[in-house]
Parts: C-alpha cells; structure tokens; sequence
C-alpha cells in the first residue's frame, strides 16, 4: 500500500491585512513538504491545478520539476490535471519531460475538476463538459501508447502519424483517473482498464463502497485483471501526538478551509459536532493520533480494498511548523505500521 501526500494550494486571507497569503511564499513552502515527504520516506506526492487566484499553482508541473530535483525516490503526479481544459500533447510533454528530471517517478491524475474557473479561462463550454473529456482523454491515452499518433476529433485539430516527444522515461506515463463519486466516471476508468483516485471529501466511508465495487465489477466485466484496478484515496489529513490535540488544532483550519466565501473553500459552515461526526473511526476526515490514523487507515484497507493513500496535508491556512509535524509523524510512527501490517499486498475489499 503506498502512502503520501498531496496540497491543492488553497491561500487564505491574512486576518490582520483582509489580502490573500503570498502565492510565491505558498508555493515555497508547497515545494518544501514534498521534499520533507522524500526525506522521511513517504511513497508519492501530489499537487493539485486550479485557475483562480484563490490558489498558488495553475500548472503542477512545473513546482513538480522543482521538487524533483530536490528529491530522490517520492512520485510525483498531479492531483489533478484538469484534462478538459488542457492539450493532452501539451499535457504528456510536459510530464515527460517532468520523467526525465525526476529519473522515472513522474505521473498524472487526470480528472473534471469541481470548479469552473478554467472551463472559462481557456474558453471551454461547460456544456460539453463531459465529451470534451472523454475525447482528450483518448487521445492522452493514444499518445501514452503510439510511437506515430493518428487521431482525429470534434474539439481539437487532428493528428496524421504525428511523434510527440519527448517519450518519457519509464516505458508508459502512469495515469490515474481522478473521481468525484459519480458512477459515470467509475465506470470509464474501469471500462479503460485505469486505476482511480476517489475523494473521500465527508460524511461515512461506508458510503463509497458501492462505488468502489461497481468500478470493480466493471473492470472485470471488460477483461481487466485486478492488479490492473488499483484503488487510491484522498483524505483531509492531519495527524497530532494526542487525539485530542489533533481535533483542537485541526478543527479552526478545516472550518475556515470549507467555510462559505472563504476563497479557496468549498462553502460548508461545519461546527464542531459535525466536525467529531467526520473524524469518527468511519467518518472520512483522516485526523488523530497516529494509532489513530493507523486504524482508520487499516479499516478503508479493508472495506474500500485501497492500495493507495494521499492525504491532503495542507488547508486553511495551517502553519509551516504544523504541516510539517504531521507528515513527520505519518512517516515516522504512521506508515511503518500500515506497511508492516500490508506487506502482502492484498486487498480484502
């Protein structure tokens, strides 16, 4: 089971001055988690893309190049590449060349994206919002395979046995399908043979199982082989050294994270009940004590069949020192537990 991290680079507003935090701070600071996620041993780390000034990063390939060269062994992917929007020739160049610069560890979660801001920004009708998807798509995946790309379709001019280099360095980009719990998406990553990324954003994680097992029956249905439908999963994340402290210190970040009009935020106003609801043993909020966290996590192993973790490390505003508390105790006292009780490498679910 893989475990690591990921930021969507939310900034918030400096209480004392009404103004945004400093993006170039904010990702400074974004490049220095990863490097600590490499340093103590964590397995992959995911930026996310977002048009709105409300967020420090548009292209995460581009922090990721910084980081890769800052580090050794973590993955890197992004988390997610709004495809819709994007050239998928673009897209795979610059990952390849991302591949290059990191020896081998570089990799794409492709998605919708929940906002709107770049369907506008790059001239995109929502309308077509799934189509346009499901044909850039295709061509991404074309291009992931062929030598010589042939492609033609309605949103974008064709390609006649075209190169489209640099071809990376390991043999095939990695890709994940990024969901949002839609069983529409579920099943064209299992129809594609695809691993996917689910956000378990709230309430009970109970509640994704059908999904998850819809995508599995699909995948099987076209031919697919298990190994081949890897699940991931991304959480809210932040582990303290007491359950208690972890709630206390969490709880005013992960309200004014969701909070209506904060920017950046999803626009839930969340109280402290609601907020105990989400971080129960069941609840899809990943904070607690490391034993904590290790149980919780043990558990979506075995009713979710996960075999990838990615917890969003960073929101609302949370201090340096207290993301950096978190990722060293996930790697220190959290993931040697996980792996030790994994090292299998099967699921139950």
């Amino acid at each position: 089971m893989e475990l690591g991290i990921l930021s969507l680079s939310d900034l918030q507003t400096d209480p004392t001055t009404g103004r945004l935090h400093d993006p170039a701070r904010r990702t400074r600071e974004i490049v220095s988690y990863a490097i600590a996620a490499d340093r103590a041993g964590l397995d992959v780390f995911g930026l996310g893309e977002h048009h709105s000034p409300a967020f420090s990063v548009a292209n995460p390939a581009v922090p990721l190049a910084a980081i890769a060269q800052a580090t050794n062994r973590i993955r890197l992917t992004s988390a997610v590449s709004v495809l819709s929007t994007l050239d998928p020739v673009r897209l795979h160049q610059d990952f390849a060349s991302l591949d290059h610069l990191s020896q081998g560890r570089a990799e794409i979660i492709a998605g919708r994206s929940a906002f709107l801001e770049a369907f506008t920004l790059f001239g995109i009708d929502p309308a077509h919002y799934d189509d346009v998807f499901a044909e850039k798509l295709d061509l991404l995946l074309t291009i992931r395979t062929d030598e010589q790309v042939t492609w033609s379709g309605r949103h974008r001019p064709p390609l006649d046995g075209l190169p489209v280099p640099p071809h990376p360095q390991q043999e095939t980009l990695p890709l994940w399908l990024g969901v949002g719990g839609t069983p529409s998406s579920a099943e064209r990553a299992a129809r594609l043979g695809l691993p996917m990324v689910l956000g378990l954003i709230g309430g009970d994680i109970r509640r994704a199982r059908p999904l998850i097992e819809h995508y599995r029956a699909v995948g099987r249905a076209a031919g697919h082989t298990p190994g081949t439908l890897r699940l991931g999963v991304t959480s809210h994340f932040y582990v303290g050294k007491t359950s208690q402290s972890a709630r206390q210190d969490l709880y005013p970040y992960y309200r004014e994270y969701l909070r209506p009009k904060t920017p950046g935020g999803r626009g839930w106003l969340i109280d402290s009940d609601q907020f105990e609801a989400v971080a129960s043993p069941l609840g899809a909020l990943m904070t607690g004590s490391p034993q904590e966290i290790i149980d919780k996590m043990l558990t979506e192993r075995e009713l979710l069949g996960i075999d990838r973790f990615m917890g969003q490390i960073d929101f609302g505003g949370m201090p340096n020192s207290m993301v950096n508390d978190s990722i060293e105790l996930f790697a220190t006292e959290v993931a040697p537990a996980i792996r030790k009780e994994t090292a299998t490498g099967v699921t139950t679910a």
